[in-house]
C-alpha cells in the first residue's frame, strides 16, 4: 500500500505543531506570516543532515528528529538567541506512515521542550536529508555572542565536558557492543546534546567571542580565531574529557574531547579583567588555554610538550 503523498503528510504529521508568540499564520500557505518580538535583533541559521552522514539511516525516526533540531538549537544558544520558529525541509526516499508518526513525535516533543514553533517547510522524494532553519531573538539590550570579538590575551573556556558524543559513534553504529546501560548513555550523548542556552546567557555580558563546538574543539576554536584574527595556545592535559568517553574509549578519549565534534558544548573566550565576574558565577566551565597574536592557529600542548590531534575536526569536503 502506497504511504501518503506530500499534503497528506503536512497535514497529518506536522500541522498539529503548537504555535507560540509571534506567529500570525503557520503552515499551510504560501508562507509564514511572522512578527518580531519589539526590539529585538533577529538570528537565523539553517543545517542539512544527510542520512548515513550526521546520522544512521535506519535509526530510530524520533531520535534522528531530536538530534536534528536540538543541532539548530545549538547555533542559536551560541550566538545567545532565544528560540521562536524553525522550518523543515524533509527529503524522503519513500513515503512511510510509521516512520512519519516518530518522526514528527519526537521533532514536536523536541520543539515543545525548548519552546520553538514548526512555522513551515517542504517534502520532497530523494535520498534521506533533513534541512532544518531556525530562527530566534537576541535583545537589544543583551549581547549576541559571535566569533569576531576575541582579543590577545583573552583566557579560552570549554563547558561542562567533551568527547562523549564522538566516543559514543562506534556504538550507536553498532560497530562496537557494550552493557545495556551504557548503549542508552552513548545513544543519548549522539542524540540528544544540550543546547547551552542558560550558559550562554550567563556569560554574554562579558565573553568576547563564542561557538559551539559541533565538528571539534580544535576546529571550532581555530573558526574564533580566523574570525578573530588571533592565535591560540590550548594546553591539552585541561580538556575537560567526559567520563562517557574514558568508559567508552579509555585509549583515545582525550583526542576524541580535542577533536571528536558533536558535543554541542560551548568555546568561548573572556578578557582577564572579567574572569573575577565568571568566577563568581560559578559555572560548569573549564578554561583550556589563552589567546595570543597570529593569524588563525591553534598551538596545542601536553604537559609542557608540542601535541598534534591525530584528526583536526570534522570535515565535510
Amino acid at each position: 500500500m502506497p504511504g501518503p503523498g506530500e499534503f497528506q503528510i503536512i497535514r497529518d504529521y506536522f500541522t498539529a505543531a503548537p504555535q507560540g508568540p509571534g506567529v500570525l499564520l503557520g503552515i499551510g500557505d504560501d508562507c509564514a506570516l511572522l512578527q518580531a518580538p519589539q526590539n529585538t535583533i533577529l538570528a537565523t541559521s539553517v543545517d542539512t543532515l544527510v542520512a548515513d552522514v550526521h546520522f544512521p539511516a535506519q535509526a530510530d525516526p524520533a531520535k534522528i528528529a531530536a538530534r536534528a533540531l536540538r543541532v539548530n538549537l545549538s547555533d542559536l544558544a551560541a550566538m545567545n538567541a532565544t528560540p521562536l520558529w524553525f522550518t523543515l525541509a524533509l527529503t524522503l526516499p519513500h513515503s512511510d506512515a510509521l516512520w512519519l508518526q516518530q518522526f514528527s513525535q519526537g521533532l514536536l516533543e523536541t520543539a515543545a521542550e525548548f519552546a520553538i514553533s514548526l512555522v513551515g517547510g517542504d517534502t520532497t522524494k530523494g535520498p534521506l536529508s533533513i534541512t532544518i532553519q531556525v530562527t530566534g531573538s537576541c535583545a537589544h539590550t543583551a549581547k549576541p555572542l559571535r566569533r569576531d570579538g576575541a582579543k590577545v590575551g583573552d583566557h579560552v573556556f570549554v563547558s561542562n565536558s567533551l568527547g562523549a558524543a564522538a566516543a559514543a559513534l562506534p556504538f550507536v553504529l553498532g560497530q562496537k557492543t557494550t552493557d545495556n546501560k551504557q548503549l542508552q548513555q552513548a545513544q543519548n550523548a549522539y542524540y540528544l546534546p544540550q543546547p547551552q542556552f542558560a550558559l550562554a546567557e550567563a556569560i554574554a555580558p562579558f565573553a568576547s567571542s563564542a561557538i559551539d563546538i559541533s565538528d571539534g574543539l580544535i576546529a571550532d576554536l581555530t573558526h574564533i580565531c580566523t574570525a578573530s584574527d588571533v592565535s591560540a595556545e590550548l594546553t591539552v592535559e585541561k580538556i575537560p574529557v567526559a567520563v562517557l568517553a574514558r568508559q567508552l574509549n579509555t585509549n583515545h578519549a582525550l583526542q576524541l574531547a580535542a577533536s571528536g565534534g558533536d558535543d554541542y558544548q560551548l568555546c568561548f573566550t573572556i578578557a582577564e579583567q572579567h574572569l573575577p565576574l565568571l568566577i563568581k558565577k560559578q559555572l560548569p566551565v573549564t578554561c583550556i588555554g589563552q589567546l595570543v597574536a597570529g593569524k588563525g592557529n591553534v598551538h596545542c600542548s601536553l604537559n609542557g610538550k608540542p601535541w598534534r590531534a591525530q584528526q583536526t575536526g570534522f570535515q565535510h569536503f
